[in-house]
């Protein structure tokens, strides 16, 4: 965003509380993989910098918090960071600054959380400041879709914070979108995610489903995906993972949950995408079996431990997850990633994927990143278990 709005001629200053982050852009070093090195010295050229010192929130006419969202130690939403970073922007703020958060959270925190800390010091949102809504929409990876081509859902406290975060949007989005208010858009970022998170749920379901009957569900899923409409393609896979789909439907189920109301099938796909990592555990046990090997000390060894292709995250991957259910049932447990930085909790990753592949009893593909050359991966390995679909060849076993 930081890029878009200076692109945009639009003056862009960046506060983090870690040193690390400052330190990375001031060596013109991008800590975001969509970023490219050259493409942050170019922002450094048009004036960007980045500085742990908050007094320059004092200086902006605009402040967008671009915080994290995740979950507690209980599993349920975790908004320390957001209230940390309005109790900073508190101390610093000014008569008429526009205050925009783009976290994902539940219908009723930029009301009910945010803007209480704001207005603690005697200013007022929609009177002395503006205080708006606007939910991030960035898919990391996707070379389509960036932040000008996507569009924009903003909301304010008042029609006129609105107008606000309209105008300010406006500069570097091609479409913007008005919600009602607040709740609106803090719901349909909810509604977004939950909705993927519902079908690849169902689609996980068919396919546990689809191995009790022995019937092909990626040849299944291929055939529906000809209809021409009324169906919206998903498939299956080991869990979900990231920073967005495993986390915001908890965001709504503990809101749902707090106002009385039930949301079942939301509940449902969560239970059927935590039990995924189990089948995969499942599957892998019974292709060793099949081939005469017990899973426990078998050598297993994982590939890819991103939560999606062609990025770094490892948050909520759902390959830690099949990992640890392997750990505990006595497998000897390796992992590769040519993308993701080493896991310490899986322990060092495997250095000559070659190697890897052949002393390894089963090779589990969880993520397809492209550096991959899937035949040859399927073609050294010794026994082959795929959870993506995308690998061809009979001898491969397919989720």
């Amino acid at each position: 965003m930081a890029e878009a709005a200076g692109a945009a001629g639009l003056s862009v200053l960046g506060y983090d509380i870690s040193p690390f982050v400052a330190a990375e852009v001031a060596a013109g070093r991008s800590h975001v993989p969509d970023v490219s090195a050259s493409r942050l010295r170019a922002m450094r050229a048009r004036g960007f910098t980045v500085t742990t010192d908050p007094g320059v929130l004092g200086r902006a006419e605009t402040i967008v918090l671009c915080v994290p969202t995740g979950l507690n130690s209980d599993g349920g939403p975790d908004l320390a960071a957001v209230r940390a970073a309005a109790e900073t922007v508190a101390e610093h703020l000014r008569p008429g600054t526009l205050v925009v958060l783009e976290s994902t959270s539940f219908p009723g925190t930029t009301d009910e959380i945010v803007r209480p800390i704001l207005e603690k010091h005697g200013l007022a949102a929609g009177v002395d400041f503006s205080l708006a809504y606007s939910p991030e929409r960035v898919d990391p990876g996707n070379p389509r879709f960036g932040i000008r081509n996507t569009p924009k859902v903003v909301s304010g406290h008042t029609p006129s914070c609105a107008q606000r975060c309209t105008d300010f949007y406006g500069r570097f989005v091609d479409t913007v979108v008005v919600a009602r208010g607040t709740r609106e858009a803090e719901m349909a970022k909810l509604l977004e995610n939950t909705y993927r998170y519902v079908n690849i749920a169902l689609v996980n379901e068919i396919a546990i489903f689809c191995d009790q009957l022995d019937v092909d569900i990626w040849d299944v899923l291929h055939c529906a995906a000809t209809k021409p409409f009324g169906f919206m393609p998903f498939t299956p896979g080991p869990g979900v993972g990231g920073h967005c789909i495993p986390v915001d439907p908890k965001y709504l189920l503990d809101k749902a949950e707090r106002e009385g109301a039930k949301l079942g099938i939301v509940r449902a796909a969560r239970s059927v995408d935590d039990r995924m990592p189990d089948h995969v555990v499942e599957r892998v046990t019974r292709l060793l079996a099949e081939n005469g090997k017990p899973l426990r000390e078998a050598k297993v060894l994982l590939l890819g431990v991103a939560y999606k292709p062609d990025v770094p995250d490892t948050r909520e991957s759902s390959a830690i997850r099949v990992a640890v259910r392997l750990h505990a049932l006595g497998a000897d447990v390796s992992y590769h990633d040519p993308v993701a930085v080493a896991m310490p909790e899986l322990g060092p990753p495997a250095d000559d994927l070659d190697t890897a592949l052949r002393t390894a009893d089963v090779t589990v593909l969880l993520v397809p990143h492209r550096a991959y050359h899937l035949g040859r991966l399927a073609s050294t390995a010794r026994l082959f278990f795929d959870t993506t679909g995308q690998v061809p060849g009979e001898e491969v076993v397919r989720l």
